[in-house]
C-alpha cells in the first residue's frame, strides 16, 4: 500500500518545550490510526504538523499529489453567518434532490445529529458542542483518501459514538483520530500511535493491545533498568576502591560509571488520585419527590419523577443529547429547582460537581491559586499536604503550577477542574462528561479512585467503558418523560434506542414524539426502593468477596508450588485452599442467585 502522507524527522518546539523530536512516521492507504497520549503531550500538535496547519520547525511533510483530505480539529471556525447546510453540504456542490437521494450522506446527517439542528440553522447561534458536530458532518459526507479527527466523540452521546465507529469502518478511507474514548479506539484503530516525550511509539491494533504491548514495554524497560542500577552499582564500588587522589584508573572505566548515571530516563508524566471523601453520609443522601423538569423553554423533560438516592449508590445516567441528562444533574446538585415536586438533602451530604463546562475555572488565576482558592492544605489518610504537593500529584509540575490558568490545554484545564472537585472533599460525586479532554492514564486514574470510592455518584458519560467499569446500575432517559432502570447497562440502552428508532438513529424531536407510549425497562412486580438498593450493595458486595478469594486461591497454589518438599506445610496449604474454594463457590452462588432476582 502506497503511503498518503510521510514525516521525516520533524521537530515542533513551543516556548523550551518540545512537543516533537525528530519523530518519523507515515499514513499508509486504509489504516486507521489511534492517536494517544497525555494531555499537553503534542498530540493536536502532530495532528496540525501532519494535516499542514502548522509548518515543523525542521524535518520535512510530504504528501502524496492530488490527496483528497479533511481536518477536524478542536480549534476549527466555522464561517460566520453561515447555516449548517452551507457548512455541511456547500463544499460537495450539489442540488437538493441529489444529495437528499444518497443513502450515505442521509446517514450522516441523521447519525451526527444535523437533523435534529436543522439545515436553516445559523451556525453563530450553536452551541460549542453542535459546532463541533457540524464541522463533523462537513467532513464524514464527503468522498476523501484521508480523515483527519481530533476528539470526533465529544459531545456525542452512546449511540452516537457507536454509529461515528460503525460509519468509520464501513469507509475505505484512511482515518488518523486523536481520542481518549477506549472503546471507540478498540473498536476503529488498526495501529495505535502514543505521543510520549516528543516521540511517537507505534502499537498494532486498538487500545486493549496498545495497553498489553505498552505494559510488556513497560516491563522490559524495568528490567533493562534493574539490570543498568547493577552495572552502575558495581562501576561507583569500583571507582570508590583505593586513595581518592588516585588518578591511575583507565579513562573508560571512569567514562563508562558517568555514562551509566548520566543514563537515567526521565520519568514520565503521572498522575496520582487519593481518595477524598471524608465525611459520613446519612440515610438520606438526595432525593427527588413527584418531581417534573423542564427546559427553559418549557419543555417538559422528565414528569413526576420520584427518585432516591442511597448511601454508596454508582449510577450511570445516559441518553441523547438534548433528553435531560444535565438537567437532571444540576437539579439533584440543588443549582436548578423543579417545575414542581421537591427535592430534599441529606444534613451530612456535601456535593462535588465536575460540570461538563469549564466556565468554573478562575482563568485570571494561575494553576496553584487556582487549586489554593478551594483550599490551603488538606489531609490524605493520616498526611497533610499542601494545594501544591496535591497539584503536583494531579500532574501538575512546579513549573505547570505557575502557568496562567488561561493558557491551560482542554485537557489539563479539565484535570484543574478536577483538582478542585475534590479538593473540597465531597461525599456525592455528580460527574458530567467526565472523560472530556482527559487523557487516558488520567481516566485510568480516576477510575482507580472511583472504584474504591465510598461515597455516592451519579456520572453522565458517553465512555460505555467507563460506565460498565465504575457504575453498578445504569438508568436512562429515553425522552418519554420517564427515568428507566436498563438492568442489562449500555448494551441494553442501544438495543432499545435501535428498535424505538425503527434500527436507525432518530433525533431527539422525533424521539420525544414516539416514545410516550414506552413502558419502563423494569417492567413485572417493582421492588421496595431500599429493598432494591440493599441487594444491590449486596451483590457489589459480592464481587468483591468473589475477586478477594480468587486471588487468594491464586496465591495458595503458588506457596504449595513453593512448598512441594515440606510435608507439613503442605498440609495446611492444602486444608486452607479447600476452605478458600468452598468459601468463593458459596459466594457465587449467592450472587448468581441474587443476580437473577434482580434481573
Amino acid at each position: 500500500m502506497a503511503n498518503l502522507i510521510n514525516l521525516e524527522q520533524v521537530s515542533k518546539s513551543f516556548g523550551v518545550k518540545p512537543l516533537l523530536d525528530s519523530v518519523s512516521l507515515g499514513v499508509e492507504e486504509g489504516e486507521r490510526i489511534g492517536v494517544v497520549g497525555l494531555n499537553g503531550g503534542g498530540k493536536t500538535t502532530m495532528l496540525e504538523v501532519l494535516a499542514g496547519l502548522e509548518e515543523p520547525d525542521s524535518g520535512r511533510v510530504s504528501r502524496v499529489g492530488g490527496l483528497r483530505m479533511a481536518v477536524v480539529t478542536q480549534r476549527g471556525v466555522l464561517p460566520a453567518g453561515s447555516t449548517v447546510g452551507d457548512v455541511v453540504l456547500g463544499p460537495l456542490g450539489v442540488a437538493e434532490h441529489e444529495w437528499a437521494g444518497d443513502a450515505r450522506i442521509r446517514s450522516v446527517l441523521a447519525g451526527i445529529g444535523i437533523d435534529n439542528l436543522g439545515l436553516d440553522a445559523v451556525v453563530d447561534g450553536l452551541s460549542g458542542g453542535e459546532r463541533r458536530r457540524v464541522a463533523l458532518a462537513a467532513a464524514l459526507v464527503q468522498d476523501l483518501d484521508l480523515l483527519v479527527l481530533d476528539e470526533p466523540t465529544n459531545h456525542l452521546d452512546v449511540e452516537g459514538v457507536q454509529w461515528l465507529a460503525e460509519h468509520l469502518l464501513s469507509r475505505r478511507s484512511a482515518l488518523v483520530v486523536v481520542t481518549h474514548d477506549r472503546w471507540f479506539l478498540d473498536t476503529v484503530a488498526t495501529r495505535t500511535w502514543e505521543v510520549v516525550g516528543g516521540k511517537v511509539e507505534s502499537y498494532e491494533g486498538g487500545y486493549n493491545d496498545w495497553i498489553f504491548a505498552r505494559a510488556e514495554r513497560a516491563r522490559q524497560s524495568d528490567a533493562m533498568e534493574e539490570r543498568r542500577r547493577n552495572l552502575a552499582r558495581k562501576e561507583l564500588a569500583w571507582l570508590r576502591r583505593g586513595a581518592p587522589a588516585r588518578t591511575s584508573k583507565p579513562k573508560y572505566r571512569i567514562d563508562a560509571a558517568e555514562a551509566l548515571i548520566a543514563n537515567v530516563p526521565p520519568p514520565r508524566d503521572s498522575v496520582a488520585l487519593a481518595s477524598f471523601a471524608k465525611r459520613r453520609l446519612g440515610r438520606i443522601v438526595i432525593e427527588l419527590e413527584d418531581a417534573t423538569l423542564t427546559t427553559p423553554d418549557g419543555r417538559e423533560l422528565v414528569h413526576d419523577l420520584t427518585w432516591r438516592l442511597g448511601p454508596g449508590e454508582r449510577i450511570g445516567l445516559v441518553g441523547v443529547n438534548g433528553s435531560g441528562k444535565t438537567t437532571l444533574l444540576r437539579t439533584l446538585a440543588g443549582e436548578l429547582e423543579p417545575a414542581s415536586g421537591r427535592r430534599v438533602q441529606g444534613q451530612t451530604v456535601e456535593i462535588g460537581w465536575l460540570r461538563q463546562e469549564l466556565d468554573d475555572l478562575p482563568t485570571d488565576m494561575r494553576v496553584l491559586e487556582a487549586v489554593q482558592d478551594v483550599a490551603e492544605r488538606i489531609t490524605l489518610g493520616d498526611k497533610e499536604i499542601s494545594a501544591g504537593q496535591l497539584a503536583e500529584r494531579l500532574g501538575f509540575t512546579p513549573a505547570k503550577q505557575r502557568t496562567p490558568v488561561g493558557d491551560l490545554s482542554g485537557g489539563e484545564r479539565r484535570r484543574l477542574q478536577l483538582t478542585r472537585v475534590l479538593m473540597a472533599e465531597p461525599n456525592v460525586l455528580l460527574l458530567d462528561e467526565p472523560t472530556n479532554d482527559l487523557d487516558i492514564d488520567t481516566l485510568q486514574q480516576l477510575e482507580d479512585l472511583l472504584d474504591g470510592w465510598a461515597g455516592t455518584l451519579v456520572v453522565i458519560s458517553h465512555d460505555r467503558y467507563l460506565i460498565e467499569r465504575i457504575c453498578d446500575s445504569t438508568w436512562a432517559l429515553f425522552g418519554d418523560g420517564k427515568l428507566t432502570n436498563l438492568p442489562g447497562g449500555i448494551e441494553e440502552y442501544l438495543r432499545r434506542r435501535a428498535e424505538l428508532g425503527d434500527g436507525g438513529v432518530p433525533s431527539v424531536a422525533s424521539t420525544v414524539g414516539r416514545q410516550s407510549g414506552t413502558e419502563d425497562a423494569a417492567a413485572g412486580p417493582k421492588r421496595d426502593g431500599a429493598a432494591d438498593r440493599a441487594a444491590r450493595k449486596e451483590l457489589a458486595r459480592l464481587e468483591r468477596a468473589v475477586a478477594k478469594f480468587a486471588e487468594r486461591e491464586e496465591k495458595l497454589h503458588h506457596q504449595l508450588a513453593e512448598a512441594a518438599t515440606d510435608p507439613e506445610r503442605l498440609q495446611k496449604l492444602d486444608a486452607e485452599l479447600r476452605q478458600v474454594v468452598a468459601e468463593k463457590e458459596a459466594a457465587e452462588e449467592q450472587w448468581m442467585e441474587l443476580a437473577e432476582e434482580l434481573g
